[in-house]
């Protein structure tokens, strides 16, 4: 009997990973092209990779990790080997997506959200940059896979995957703990979506288990990293003072989840987060319970102080799993129109990528990609200058400065440091990369004319003022100083 044609049709799921396969393969080679140097948070995570530890000055450890892994297994620190693992670990969270999906609807809506999440404006942006975002993402969607397969049956073995899975988002990035939020607004509101007591308390436990190094990492560290992710919320720590109503911070934060989630899907997640209400369906609602709050707690915080977009990332890993089935039954084409729009980002990044160095706009012929070139040059030519004037320790304030630094002068003589800090560390090199001082001589980069004070005569002496070429620090003026180095001893 011939097979009929349904029969014959491809699998949407396999359709589904070839996609999201190809796109992966599409920016693994275009990194290898990419002529943008590292920006300041990539080069800060490539060096904690060099330092392991349990916990970091501003965010938990995983990312680290990560980098140290990748660059062990390629034997290399290349800008490329560094970037590499973030598509990896998006193109692993697109399939998770899509079989999240198969748990709530058809086999190809499904595929489609997996390749929604694999063309998305953020998941594009995380694919070329290193964040924590795309290290978090895939576990915060195995996370909710393991959720949803457990609301259908209960399973001891599926409880602790998903408490290990969160506590590893935990260490990822602390916005894991959204899930946990979401989950329990979910419970409460949509029963039949609750998990059984037992499955409740051995994830909780697993997920114990997981984080407590970290946890004992920050006591012993002064709560570093919660500090600074409670400075970020800057508001709570002195709300007299900072506590006020910035409604263009809030519109300026919602305009933006427009390009994170792409124009089409945003509008349309709204859309479906109303008809979740109108028509009460427990797993729609649900949904909605594990994006809504995350959007409307960092909507509060831009309204309240700043957010940034990409802090509410994490809701669209539920919010495409409510949004694209809805779409698809209702207004297919503007599935067609919001993936089209999305796809062209993704194929257009990856290039502009590989063109950092030369493609300008304007009668000024400005770099569109200026924040992320004369970085390495920058470095380079701070080596060149030290090396010439018999000096092998190179100390700034400026966090661009030194994370570049401490990235190109891996494998070389000289020695990068942090200017003693007064008062608090402002930043993680200030921490724990501070001069102790010393009787030899460094230089002293700075971008602000005033030298470096010191009560020694002739313990300071301006080697040089630069104009950098364009790029990240076009609009700095260089300022360098050779300086005594017992004039920098810590207070």
């Amino acid at each position: 009997m011939p097979k009929s044609a349904t029969q014959t049709r491809f699998n949407p799921l396999t359709v589904g990973l070839v996609a999201i396969l190809g796109l992966a393969i599409y920016r693994a080679v275009l990194l290898w092209f990419s002529t943008a140097d590292l920006f300041m948070d990539e080069s800060q995570y490539w060096l904690w990779g060099q330092e392991l530890d349990w916990g970091y000055y501003s965010k938990p450890p995983m990312i680290g990790w990560v980098l140290r892994a990748a660059t062990e297994l390629a034997g290399s620190d290349a800008i490329p080997v560094i970037r590499l693992p973030m598509v990896l670990l998006n193109t692993a969270t697109a399939i998770i997506v899509m079989l999240a999906a198969r748990q709530v609807t058809d086999p190809l809506s499904a595929a489609l959200c997996g390749v929604v999440y694999a063309t998305c404006p953020f998941t594009t942006a995380g694919s070329f940059l290193v964040s924590t975002d795309s290290v978090l993402a895939p576990f915060f969607a195995l996370s909710l896979l393991c959720y949803l397969k457990l609301s259908h049956r209960s399973s001891m073995l599926l409880a602790v995957a998903l408490g290990v899975s969160l506590g590893v988002g935990m260490l990822a990035k602390y916005a894991a703990i959204y899930f946990l939020i979401g989950a329990a607004l979910g419970m409460l509101l949509v029963p039949s979506m609750r998990l059984s007591a037992r499955d409740i308390c051995v994830a909780l436990l697993a997920f114990c288990v997981v984080i407590v190094p970290n946890v004992v990492w920050n006591l012993q560290n002064d709560l570093t990293t919660l500090s600074h992710t409670a400075d970020n919320v800057d508001w709570i720590n002195d709300p007299s003072a900072r506590l006020a109503l910035n409604w263009d911070n809030l519109g300026e934060f919602l305009g933006g989840q427009f390009l994170v989630f792409g124009p089409i899907f945003f509008a349309a997640y709204l859309w479906a987060s109303w008809r979740a209400v109108a028509d009460g369906k427990a797993t729609a609602i649900w949904l909605l319970c594990m994006s809504a709050p995350i959007l409307a707690l960092v909507s509060a915080q831009a309204l309240l102080s700043k957010a940034y977009a990409n802090w509410a990332v994490m809701a669209y890993l539920p919010a495409i799993l409510l949004t694209i089935p809805a779409l698809w039954q209702n207004a297919r084409w503007l599935v067609g129109l919001g993936l089209a729009l999305n796809i062209v980002m993704a194929l257009a990044v990856p290039a502009l990528f590989t063109q950092a160095t030369t493609l300008t706009y304007g009668e000024n012929d400005r770099l569109v990609m200026r924040r992320f070139v004369g970085r390495t040059e920058m470095s380079r030519a701070l080596m060149d200058r030290a090396e010439r004037e018999g000096i092998t320790t190179i100390l700034s304030s400026d966090r661009n400065i030194l994370a570049d630094l401490f990235y190109e002068t891996k494998g070389t003589s000289l020695a990068v440091f942090a200017v003693p800090p007064r008062g608090a560390p402002a930043h993680y090199y200030a921490q724990d990369h501070a001069f102790q001082g010393g009787v030899g001589t460094v230089m002293q980069v700075s971008l602000h004319p005033a030298p470096p004070a010191c009560e020694i005569e002739g313990g300071v002496r301006q080697i040089d003022v630069w104009d950098p070429a364009p790029g990240a620090y076009e609009r700095d003026r260089i300022f360098l100083y050779a300086v005594r180095g017992d004039c920098l001893t810590p207070p």
